[in-house]
């Protein structure tokens, strides 16, 4: 079977290798969409935030269907459609482990969650993002559409926040420097966006909100300017959430402002235990979140898939596919 792998810092090719054996608990999937995530970059070059051998195949955001079960498997039978999680204990599938960068690969029964019949193969590679993004929007207690949300980047998270914010009924503000990346933000739900390249971003949201201030703020732009940033949008008793990830970035801030204006600030990461609502979710909402993926590779060419992650930079989602199995 083909699999991307990683050999060796900034080395990968799409290989030919044996077929994995199944153990009782676990289950044969054959991938049929698979995003390529930043931290799988980052896996490339060598620099993953827990330890890893290679070689390593990628691939931590996936759907696919099931080909074959272990005979202690009860949930899952022959071609049933999953997502799984990719946050395992210590291990994290993908990166410590081998992923689903491949026409085949083995999970365990307990990480996988089964796709409502409306949710494509691309929506449920996009699960694992989007997972993120509406966790985020949870962690910002009680959001309703009495609220209104500034939403710091229009990348992958910040789309799903964005997505999820307008699906719950909140007015979303975007905050987005890119033009194509703004027009995406709007067609899910964006209607204001405010490219902070252009003028000061505290007066375009208090401009917006007739001087209110954001009644929730949240962070998916990872820039420490734009984290300190959320204080000076925020409305009195505002909510703040950073998903964006920082590691060691500072910058300066007005951190009185948390005491004057009363702020509540949450940091989170990933999307813990909330993927069986996040999957009902999508389904009962009907998004579309399949415009996030500019770009698709056959797994045949899934080393050019990322070879255009690094060299494309107007690239939001580019996913592998393969459907021939």
């Amino acid at each position: 079977m083909k699999a991307l792998q990683f050999t060796a810092p900034n080395a990968m090719s799409v290989n030919e290798i044996a077929m994995p054996n199944i153990a009782d608990d676990e289950v044969l999937l054959a991938s049929r969409s698979v995003g390529i995530c930043h931290s799988d970059i980052e896996l490339l070059e060598g620099r993953y935030i827990i330890p890893f051998q290679y070689p390593i195949i990628p691939g931590h955001e996936w759907s696919a269907e099931v080909i074959e079960v272990g005979r202690k498997v009860a949930k899952f039978k022959a071609g049933d459609r999953v997502v799984g999680e990719c946050v395992i204990g210590q291990e994290h599938f993908g990166f410590s482990i081998s992923g689903a960068m491949a026409e085949f690969f083995i999970a365990k029964a307990d990480w996988l969650h089964k796709l409502p019949d409306n949710v494509s193969w691309t929506q449920g590679a996009l699960v694992e993002p989007f997972s993120c993004g509406y966790y985020a929007t949870v962690r910002a207690d009680n959001m309703d559409a009495s609220d209104t949300i500034a939403v710091f980047g229009a990348g992958p998270i910040g789309l799903g926040v964005i997505a999820a914010s307008a699906a719950k009924g909140g007015r979303v503000i975007a905050i987005e420097p890119s033009e194509a990346r703004a027009k995406i933000a709007r067609t899910l739900g964006a209607e204001d966006v405010i490219d902070p390249t252009k003028g000061d971003v505290k007066e375009a949201v208090l401009e917006a909100t007739q001087g209110a201030g954001a009644t929730v703020v949240i962070d998916a732009s990872g820039r420490p300017d734009a984290m300190a940033s959320t204080l000076e949008v925020a409305g009195f008793r505002g909510r703040i959430v950073i998903i964006g990830i920082s590691v060691g970035g500072t910058a300066s801030a007005g951190l009185g402002l948390i005491q004057s204006k009363e702020l509540q600030i949450r940091g989170i990461i990933g999307s813990p235990g909330v993927w069986p609502e996040t999957i009902r979710f999508l389904s009962r909402t009907n998004l579309d979140l399949s415009k996030l993926v500019t770009a698709s590779f056959d797994i045949s060419e899934a080393d050019k898939a990322y070879h255009t992650v690094l060299t494309d930079k107007a690239q939001i989602k580019i996913h592998v596919t393969n459907l021939g199995n």
